[in-house]
């Protein structure tokens, strides 16, 4: 079974940075769109950022401060954040699309989650 995995969370003072990243734990065949979503406690889930052929796009919250990327031969990707606020405190997850083999169709999938935590 594939998993997502993220890593790279953490405690951070205000104006800090942090650089997160996510794989699949195992094996696939493909790995297409992938994105970062995150979650604060009392709201619903939004979108941070996301990756695809054609380019990025950006949450108007992070367009100036965050960075996604990616390294196509190890399906990882990266989340490059700077000058965090305490409003970005949240848990960060880890989407994208996956072939597991070449017969099959794209599942999409999610990360376990990690914590990042902005404060002094």
């Amino acid at each position: 079974q594939v998993q997502l995995v993220e890593s790279g969370g953490g405690l951070v003072q205000p104006g800090g940075s942090l650089r997160l990243s996510c794989a699949p734990s195992g094996s696939v065949w493909s790995v297409g769109q992938m994105a970062w979503y995150r979650q604060a406690p009392g709201n619903q889930r939004e979108l941070v950022a996301l990756i695809h052929h054609s380019g990025a796009d950006y949450a108007d919250f992070a367009k100036e401060r965050f960075k996604i990327s990616r390294r196509r031969a190890e399906n990882t990707m990266y989340l490059q954040m700077n000058d965090l606020k305490s409003e970005d405190t949240a848990v960060y997850y880890c989407n994208a699309d996956v072939w597991l083999t070449e017969r099959d169709s794209a599942r999409n999938y999610w990360g376990q989650g990690t914590q990042v935590t902005v404060s002094s």
